[in-house]
């Protein structure tokens, strides 16, 4: 597996768009770049508060159309957690996610063999057809063990 590049996801998804049809403006761009470079888990607010620093006039209106558009051609993630949506825009695949109970940070687990194995049980022990999946687990990351120590 090649390591992950930002420009290269970045260019990715813009030109996705464009060959979609979707306008492209600056507050996409921004957005798009968020994406792209983030090593969080942001939700829409977060993502809007960063593109409102450089451009004061963005809606949260835009930010969550953006992410609809990009959810819906599955080009970024949604994951649900919490009563909110965090956007994964590195890993638009379905992977397990890591949320620290402490710190509220999320990470990624990369091992996601099992995930077919498991959805294909599933189908065939309680004959339920799975469209999507997203597997959480709630627990304390290294970081914040270190720190009771």
């Amino acid at each position: 597996m090649k390591p992950y590049n930002a420009e290269t996801r970045y260019q990715e998804l813009v030109t996705k768009l464009k060959e979609r049809g979707h306008r492209i403006t600056s507050h996409r761009l921004a957005l798009l770049r968020l994406l792209a470079e983030s090593d969080e888990h942001p939700n829409a607010s977060r993502l809007y508060e960063k593109v409102k620093v450089q451009f004061p006039t963005v809606s949260l209106a835009t930010i969550y159309k953006t992410l609809t558009v990009l959810k819906e051609e599955g080009d970024i993630l949604q994951v649900d957690l919490q009563n909110d949506s965090h956007f994964d825009g590195k890993k638009p695949y379905p992977h397990p996610h890591l949320v620290c109970t402490r710190c509220d940070r999320i990470f990624d687990a990369d091992d996601t063999e099992f995930l077919g194995v498991f959805s294909q049980e599933i189908e065939e022990k309680h004959g339920f057809k799975v469209s999507r999946h997203q597997i959480v687990f709630y627990g304390v990351c290294n970081d914040c063990q270190n720190l009771t120590v």
